[in-house]
C-alpha cells in the first residue's frame, strides 16, 4: 500500500447536511490535510464518484445516516471491491450506539468519530487510523496475507496464515470469523461453526458470525439453532435488510407466521423509503397472506411511482384477498386497461366484482376471460353465477 502524508491525500466528505461537509472542509483546511476536497451529499453520489473513477480517493469521512444510501452500505461497496477496498473509511455517527457500531464493524470500518467534534479530534482520529494502517500489527498483516492468498485461490495456505492471526491475538474475534469464512469455502461446516463460535466467545456483538451460524445450522437442517443465531443477529444489528429477509424465510419454512410478520414490519421500518426493499416486502407478505403489511406497501410504491401498473395489480389482488372488494376493483380495473390479456387478472377482476353482487361488470370481465380461454371452468363458474 502506497503510504501517503494526509497533506498529500485527496479527500471526500460525505454528508446529506451541507452544512457538515463545509465545516469538516474548514477542519481540514485548517490542519492543511489533503491536497484535494471533494464532496458528496449522500453514498450514492459517492460511489459513482469512486466506481467511475470520477476522483481517486485517498480517504473517506462518512456520515451514518444519509437518504440514498447510507455510511455503512457505501463501506460494504467499497469493502466489495478489489480496486477501492483499501481506502481509509473515518464514520461519522451522531448516535454510536451499538446497532451502530456492530452495523459498521460488520464491514470493516477503520474508525468512529462522534458528533459533535472539534478540530483536534478529527486530527488524531485520522493520523491513528493512518498509523494503523501503514504500520499494522502481526494479526492484521497475516489477515491480509490471508486474504490474498484465497483470491489467488490457495484456501489451505490462506487458512494457515488465517490460523496464525489467531495465534498471534487470541482475544481478538476478526481471525477467527476470516477463518470460519475459509471453511465455508472449503465446506468444512463442523470446522466452520467452531470458528465462528469461538469468534463470538470474543466478541458478543460479532453480528456477521451469528449471521453464519444460522446459515450454516440452517443447511444442516438444525432450523432451532438456526433461529436462534438469526434472531441473535438481528438483535444486535436489526437494519440489515439481506439478513433480515434470510430470516424471515427461515421463520415462515418454520411455520411461524407472526414472528416472520413482526420481522417484515421491522425491515419496512428502516427501509419504508427504498423502493426495492419494499417490493420485496410486499411480495413475500402477500405470498404469505399478511395481505394488510402488502397493501400498505403496495400503497407507499404507487405515491412515489403512481404509473406502475404492475403494483396497482398487486394492489388489487392483495385488496380483493383482504375483503376490500370496492378498492379492490378500482385498482384491477387500471391494471386491466394495460394488461388486458392477463388471464389471472381478468378472472381475480371477474370475482371482485361477484363478491360485490354487480353481475353485469362480473358476467363482463368473466366473458374477456373466456375469449382468451374459451374452455376456461373459473371463467364459465362466474357466468353460471351471474346468470
Amino acid at each position: 500500500m502506497e503510504q501517503k502524508s494526509p497533506k498529500d491525500m485527496t479527500f471526500l466528505i460525505v454528508d446529506d447536511m451541507d452544512t457538515m461537509r463545509r465545516s469538516v472542509r474548514a477542519m481540514l483546511k485548517l490542519i492543511k490535510y489533503g491536497k484535494k476536497l471533494y464532496e458528496a451529499p449522500h453514498g450514492k453520489e459517492a460511489w459513482n464518484m469512486l466506481s467511475r473513477g470520477v476522483v481517486r480517493v485517498d480517504f473517506v469521512i462518512c456520515d451514518y445516516s444519509m437518504p440514498h444510501m447510507t455510511g455503512t452500505e457505501l463501506l460494504h461497496k467499497i469493502r466489495s471491491s478489489k480496486k477501492l477496498r483499501d481506502i481509509p473509511f473515518l464514520m461519522i455517527t451522531a448516535d454510536a450506539n451499538k446497532e451502530v457500531v456492530a452495523e459498521a464493524a460488520e464491514h470493516d470500518v477503520d474508525a468512529y468519530l462522534a458528533k459533535p467534534f472539534v478540530t483536534a479530534s478529527l486530527e488524531t482520529k485520522i493520523d491513528e487510523l493512518l498509523s494503523n494502517m501503514y504500520n499494522p500489527d502481526k494479526a492484521s498483516s497475516l489477515l491480509r496475507a490471508s486474504r490474498d492468498a484465497c483470491e489467488a485461490g490457495d484456501i489451505k495456505g490462506a487458512i494457515k496464515l488465517a490460523l496464525g492471526a489467531c495465534k498471534a491475538n487470541p482475544r481478538l474475534s476478526r481471525p477467527y470469523r476470516e477463518l470460519g469464512r475459509l471453511f465455508v469455502m472449503k465446506r468444512d461446516t463442523k470446522r466452520a461453526i467452531t470458528a465462528f463460535t469461538r469468534a463470538i466467545d470474543m466478541n458478543r456483538l460479532d453480528v456477521t458470525s451469528y449471521h453464519y451460524l444460522g446459515q450454516l445450522h440452517f443447511h444442516t437442517g438444525d432450523l432451532n439453532k438456526a433461529i436462534n443465531f438469526y434472531t441473535k443477529a438481528m438483535d444486535i444489528s436489526p437494519r440489515q435488510s439481506e439478513r433480515a429477509f434470510d430470516f424471515v424465510n427461515l421463520l415462515l419454512k418454520k411455520r411461524q407466521f407472526v414472528e416472520a410478520e413482526k420481522i417484515l414490519k421491522m425491515i419496512l421500518k428502516y427501509h419504508y423509503s427504498d423502493l426495492g426493499t419494499l417490493e420485496k416486502i410486499a411480495t413475500l407478505a402477500s405470498k404469505s397472506g399478511f395481505y394488510k403489511l402488502a397493501i400498505k406497501c403496495y400503497r407507499k410504491i404507487l405515491k412515489y411511482v403512481p404509473d406502475k401498473i404492475a403494483i396497482r395489480k398487486c394492489l388489487g389482488i392483495a385488496l380483493h384477498q383482504q375483503g376490500q372488494h370496492s378498492e379492490a376493483a378500482r385498482e384491477l380495473e387500471k391494471a386491466a386497461e394495460k394488461f388486458n390479456h392477463d388471464l389471472p387478472l381478468l378472472l381475480i377482476l371477474a370475482q371482485t366484482y361477484l363478491d360485490m353482487g354487480m353481475f353485469i361488470r362480473a358476467d363482463k370481465w368473466a366473458v374477456a376471460a373466456i375469449r382468451i380461454d374459451s374452455d376456461n371452468r373459473e371463467a364459465k363458474k362466474i357466468l353460471a353465477q351471474c346468470s
